[in-house]
Order: C-alpha cells, then structure tokens, then sequence
C-alpha cells in the first residue's frame, strides 16, 4: 500500500522559513517524477515546484525563494520555503507519479490530473 506523508507545516511570520518533508512508504522514489502542490481556501489547486530525472520546475511567485530537493535513499522529498510571503498561506501537498522511462512535459508536471499518489496535506500560514 502506498502512502504519501508531508510534514513540516506551521504558522510563520513574513520574511521566516519552513522546511516541508514528504515521505513515501509502498514505493521507491527513484525512477517518479515528484511534486509540490499547494491549495488556498477558495482557490485551484496549483504546482509549485517539481522534480523529474534532472529537471526542476518552480512556479513564478516561488522561484528564488523555495528549494525542491529530493533523497530518494529516504523515499523523502523536501521543498525549503524562504523568505516567505502571506501569500504562500496554504495547504500543501506532494505527489507522485512513475516516470522510470522518460521525463514528463512541465505541462504534465504542473497537472494534478497527471499525479496518481498524493499525500493528505500539511498547512502553511504565513501571517504577521
């Protein structure tokens, strides 16, 4: 059975970090194209950043502040979030699809539809 952990998730003022972990247990990370996903209240559910082979993807509002990594020795992916901003307030999830062969289109990569694992969500609040 596979399962999907985040952890990591806190309430942070401005300008403060979080690190959140993902980790995997039912499959070996190696060989799956991974991501980050965040949903605000009200809002879509939109890609962050992602990981395939040596391909990184992060969203616009992210880049140069957030840090995917993965360790896949651990089954754990990571995203380090700095500099962080009230509009980064959101649930965050990881997600998962087996990618052994190839890597997938950025246009797959920032599409829920294409993750087949998910995690339940651990909740960021940036607020003063």
């Amino acid at each position: 059975q596979v399962q999907m952990v985040e952890s990591g998730g806190d309430s942070v003022q401005p300008g403060g970090s979080l690190r959140l972990s993902c980790t995997a247990s039912g499959l070996s990370l190696q060989g799956y194209a991974m991501a980050w996903f965040r949903q605000a209240p009200g809002k879509q559910r939109e890609a962050v950043s992602a990981v395939s082979g040596g391909s990184l993807y992060y969203t616009e509002a992210v880049k140069g502040r957030f840090t995917i990594s993965r360790d896949n020795a651990n089954n754990t992916l990571y995203l380090q979030m700095d500099n962080m901003k009230p509009e980064d307030t959101a649930m965050y999830y990881c997600a998962a699809q087996p990618s052994p062969f190839f890597i997938p289109t950025q246009v797959a990569l920032t599409n829920p539809s294409y993750f087949d694992y998910w995690g339940k969500g651990t909740q960021v609040t940036v607020s003063s």
